[in-house]
């Protein structure tokens, strides 16, 4: 019966190309499928042998552990160097973009909190 390795939501390109590499070095049969079209699920990466399933696991683990040391390394020296996408250099880059998303946060909130401050009064 085939298991789960991988659901593919926030997985970007890159990783799922190098999970799917991977896999194949180690002769894993895996299958992916596809995200559904109303985005209720978000497809996923598929072990089709149960015995494969640990071991891919293991796997996974070995590389996500060296791609989160690897990000966390080019995060902080690109935030050293300036080029790092902070909430000041987007406020710079696209102040129209940041304004209309702070008020329309403003106005969920708003619409959120609206029936509490009703019932009060």
């Amino acid at each position: 019966m085939s298991k789960l390795l991988l659901n593919l939501r926030h997985v970007g390109d890159d990783e799922y190309h190098d999970v799917c590499t991977l896999l194949d070095q180690h002769r894993i049969a895996w299958y992916r499928t596809e995200p559904s079209p109303w985005g209720i699920s978000n497809g996923g990466l598929w072990i089709g042998e149960d015995e494969d399933h640990p071991r891919a696991r293991e796997l996974i683990g070995a590389y996500q552990a060296q791609r989160s040391v690897r990000m966390r390394a080019e995060r902080a020296q690109a935030l050293q160097d300036g080029s790092a996408e902070t909430f000041g250099s987007l406020l710079r880059r696209r102040p129209g973009f940041v304004v209309l998303v702070l008020l329309g946060m403003g106005v969920a909130a708003a619409l959120v909190l609206l029936p509490f401050m009703l019932l009060r009064g």
